[in-house]
């Protein structure tokens, strides 16, 4: 509920700023010359030197509020979730998937015997003796 009131608060900033900047007076008058310059009705609410000043002021103001309430919305958004939204590509959990099912099968081979490693009693009176020695053969 907090960051929506701040997003608001930071977008009525950089609005005032925008407005700020462009009612200085540059070299050319700028925006501050399309409302009367010194004399008209910026003469008469600020004074002839007051505007310049309150504006340069209200500049400087409105840019430290604008970079605090950058860091305030960057560190309020690093730890906010994005409901709804996969965390990782799609691609990536298929790749896991499989993998899984791959060592699931190489683990269920390993508890299986192979053919060959099993030993049934024919296979004991099937096997040639190729090491022992026999008494004829001496």
């Amino acid at each position: 509920m907090l960051f929506p009131i701040l997003l608001i608060i930071h977008v009525l900033i950089c609005i005032a700023l925008v407005i700020v900047v462009l009612m200085q007076s540059a070299k050319g008058e700028g925006l501050a010359g399309a409302f009367g310059g010194g004399g008209g009705v910026t003469g008469a609410v600020f004074g002839g030197r007051g505007a310049a000043s309150f504006l340069s002021r209200a500049t400087t103001i409105l840019a430290v509020l604008f970079m605090v309430s950058c860091l305030t919305l960057s560190l309020l958004s690093s730890g906010r979730s994005t409901a709804g939204v996969a965390s990782e590509s799609v691609v990536t959990e298929a790749a896991q998937r499989d993998m899984a099912a791959q060592q699931q099968q190489a683990a269920q081979q390993q508890a299986m015997p192979q053919e060959g490693e099993g030993t049934t009693p024919e296979d004991i009176f099937n096997t040639p003796a190729a090491t022992e020695a026999t008494p004829d053969s001496q």
